[in-house]
């Protein structure tokens, strides 16, 4: 009988090859056959098959492209869901794509709602417009992406909607403290456990990438980490009692400001 009271995930922290998404689907795809039997989840970094290329027209695929198909092969050989982020083409316009893929083909996408305007990515992407929560081995799962982070109204965790909270990343070294206070507060605010994966190495404009990928309790504390500057797998195990006993014995979401969103 499977375990759904906790939930192994995979950490998957690397560089990425500019702009080579063959490359990458490779090499990455590696990376997933080694934890085979290991992991019931892989999260891999932002835009994991270009890098934060403005070349959104050129490098773009429908959900039914390459990127996916590898995926969703990856997924089923591997017995592992996968979750990271591609760039795609959707009725003419181009998004930044989260996915969320398990082993038996299912897949869900959430397109990045806040687009990083400071760099430009506005320009070519559109935003996203609905949050994405996701069933998975009983656990409800919550994607967002880099920029995201930084606006935790997007994130609010009303009536413990998920349990996990996830942020893929190519969030750049200068800004390394931020991006660990930042997954932390998620945390926190949120009453769930926060995974945030970051890539490392530097990309064709020059900007360099730290890491410092992370699993966080619902407390805030690190429990998992993939260190910085270093291409590198973490596996950490996360367990649902954890949670609902801080939930139970400390019930903040009950005195939670409603709202809508528009």
């Amino acid at each position: 009988m499977e375990d759904f009271d906790s939930l192994r995930i995979s950490m998957i922290q690397s560089h990425i090859v500019w702009e080579d998404v063959n490359e990458n689907i490779s090499y990455y795809g590696e990376l997933m056959r080694r934890l085979k039997g290991k992991t019931d989840l892989a999260v891999l970094p932002e835009l994991f098959t270009t890098g934060v290329s403005v070349r959104a027209e050129e490098l773009s695929e429908p959900d039914d492209g390459q990127t996916i198909r590898a995926i969703k092969k990856y997924a089923r050989e591997y017995n592992l869901a996968i979750t990271g982020s591609f760039m795609a083409s959707d009725n003419g316009k181009y998004f930044n794509r989260a996915f969320f893929i398990t082993p038996d083909g299912q897949a869900s996408y959430y397109d990045k709602r806040h687009l990083f305007s400071m760099a430009g990515e506005d320009n070519y992407l559109s935003p996203g417009t609905k949050r994405l929560v996701v069933d998975y081995r009983g656990w409800k799962i919550c994607l967002m992406i880099c920029y995201d982070l930084r606006f935790p109204v997007w994130s609010r965790n009303v009536n413990n909607e998920y349990d996990v909270l996830i942020y893929v990343a190519n969030w750049a070294e200068s800004r390394k403290k931020v991006w660990k206070a930042l997954l932390q507060a998620r945390a926190i605010e949120n009453m769930c456990f926060v995974c945030g994966v970051n890539r490392i190495g530097v990309d064709a404009y020059e900007f360099k990438y730290h890491g410092g990928s992370l699993i966080i309790s619902p407390k805030g504390k690190k429990l998992f980490s993939a260190g910085e500057k270093e291409a590198k797998t973490v596996t950490g195990v996360i367990k649902r009692a954890d949670l609902e006993k801080l939930r139970a014995k400390f019930p903040v979401w009950k005195d939670a400001d409603k709202f809508e969103l528009k």
